[in-house]
């Protein structure tokens, strides 16, 4: 039977850390970190995400402001909102959170973020910086699962790593992180052939397409360390992109769904704000 990776425990180590951090931070130099949250529209999930953010930023000690604007907000108002938080000295973070509603340009809006000020790993400098193998804010969930590896001290030197989903979100910062830890990547997505063959050769299996239990045992291989980064409500429960109960059988390692990755999210946005707010 696989180790479940803890997640929760990983995340509140890193959050309790980075208390101590941010409290000596502000004793030193007299100055506030602070993360501004832009939330677009009346999206349940985005909501829920947006109230665990700022519990997050008060455990921690990050200042956080709220912004929430009406579902027939423009664009026009959206990008207003946005460039002020840009030209606010007391903000140091900016995270605009998505999905948008489907009448707004998000990439217009994100691209107002300068890198500085982004948190989400999502401006052009930082993804090329990050390309570049250079030190950089990261996109929150791939820099989740790089810290998980991390403290279950698994060394990615010459590992074979399969990456199932290519989004700008995971997949892609995903592989560059594996890349840059010296692993041999490989990334499926839906036009690939032969996936569960790919998937078969991986030592490190992560996988993020948000299909409920789509990764099978017989994809699998023996003492593989898997990732699902997948969240998928099914009759009312959480579930992974990954069939936990067959696949722990055979992992070495494993996240399970809920507790894995999605702590390790809201903990390396926290710890992006700091880097953000210290390197300014």
């Amino acid at each position: 039977m696989a180790t479940i990776i803890d997640g929760k425990a990983v995340s509140l180590a890193i959050k309790d850390q980075l208390k101590k951090d941010i409290a000596e931070y502000k004793t030193s130099t007299g100055k506030d970190i602070s993360l501004a949250v832009v939330l677009i529209g009346d999206d349940p999930a985005s909501k829920v995400y947006v109230n665990n953010k700022a519990t997050a930023c008060e455990y921690v000690g990050i200042t956080s402001y709220t912004y929430r604007l009406p579902q027939e907000t423009t664009q026009e108002q959206a990008e207003d909102l946005v460039s002020s938080l840009v030209n606010d000295e007391k903000i140091t973070g900016i995270l605009v959170q998505l999905p948008f509603p489907k009448h707004l340009d998000e990439n217009k809006i994100l691209k107002l973020i300068p890198a500085n000020k982004d948190v989400d790993g999502f401006s052009d400098e930082n993804i090329g910086k990050l390309l570049q193998g250079k030190k950089t804010v990261v996109s929150c969930t791939p820099f989740g699962v790089m810290e998980l590896l991390k403290h279950y001290n698994y060394d990615l030197t010459g590992k074979n790593a399969v990456v199932i989903g290519r989004s700008n979100i995971v997949g892609k910062p995903m592989t560059a992180l594996l890349i840059n830890a010296n692993a041999t990547v490989t990334v499926c997505h839906s036009k690939t052939k032969n996936l569960a063959e790919i998937a078969r050769t991986a030592d490190v299996l992560i996988v993020a397409i948000g299909r409920p239990k789509f990764v099978t045992e017989d994809m699998v291989k023996d003492g593989a360390v898997v990732i699902d980064v997948g969240i998928n409500r099914v009759d009312g429960k959480l579930v992974g992109d990954v069939d936990f109960d067959t696949v722990s059988k055979k992992a070495s390692m494993i996240t399970p769904v809920p507790g894995g990755v999605g702590p390790m999210t809201i903990a390396m946005l926290m710890k992006n704000t700091f880097i953000a707010g210290t390197e300014r």
